[in-house]
């Protein structure tokens, strides 16, 4: 007997519209759905975005355990746990789909998966359906073009720590924090000092029905927001290289003492 497919299903970010024809088409075959969750008693974001279409939860499913932690020793255990359960369907013939929010591709709980199944089992044949990022979701929302010409664009968890956003700033015409609660009014702050508020967007929740936008960054000062948050920020003021042939000669930023 052949194995299952392992398909990594991405969703885009909330709005069931925003899921491709190759993900739709694939939500309406008898593979078995599997889906993160946080704890048993949590209920799965990206299920939900998938139920919103109007599609009923199949007879078989598989809820995932992804606990929210750093913990890597603990986490290692649950993708195994999560590794093995999906591997035992696969191996019994069954394709199954992991259902993703956003893009399977980009910080997505399913590349520990696919990692974890391969390693148990190198035969399987794993498939990524790609998606709807948030960020590109929260850009056309907003009208804000993320890139023109030969600008350039980074993404980055903003966990990484003001000192990182900061240098960012200057080597980037445009920068995508993600999941920015935790640093939010450090954030404003630095964004103020480099006058850059007036150029930024918040967006909560991108493409749900709890989708929340807010171009007065600074009125969010204090205010807690959801884990599902993210900041656009463009840098109208970065140097930038002459042209060279068509090409950016880089700059060296020069430190000010």
């Amino acid at each position: 007997m052949n194995n299952g497919i392992l398909y990594g299903l991405s969703l885009g970010p909330g709005n069931p519209d925003l899921m491709t024809r190759r993900a739709w088409a694939l939500l309406q075959t008898d593979k078995v759905w599997s889906y993160p969750i946080r704890n048993a008693k949590s209920d799965s974001y990206a299920l939900g975005i998938v139920l919103r279409a109007g599609l009923e939860l199949p007879a078989e499913h598989m809820p995932l355990i992804f606990p929210m932690t750093h913990d890597a020793e603990k986490l290692a255990k649950y993708w195994l746990r999560a590794a093995e359960s999906v591997l035992e369907k696969l191996q019994a013939g069954e394709d199954v789909l992991f259902l993703v929010e956003g893009d399977a591709s980009t910080y997505s709980t399913f590349g520990h998966l696919a990692k974890t199944v391969a390693a148990l089992d190198e035969t399987v044949i794993i498939e990524t359906v790609a998606g709807v990022p948030s960020f590109n979701a929260a850009a056309a929302r907003v009208q804000m073009p993320l890139a023109d010409v030969d600008d350039t664009v980074a993404i980055i968890p903003a966990g990484y720590g003001l000192d990182v956003i900061a240098t960012m700033l200057d080597e980037f015409d445009t920068l995508i924090l993600l999941k920015v609660k935790p640093l939010l009014d450090d954030i404003i702050d630095l964004l103020t000092e480099r006058e850059l508020l007036p150029h930024s967007r918040f967006i909560e929740k991108a493409g749900t029905p709890e989708e929340r936008v807010i171009t007065n960054i600074s009125g969010l000062y204090g205010e807690k927001v959801n884990y599902l948050s993210l900041l656009l920020v463009k840098n109208p003021h970065r140097q930038r290289g002459e042209m060279i042939r068509g090409c950016r000669k880089k700059t060296v930023l020069k430190n000010v003492s």
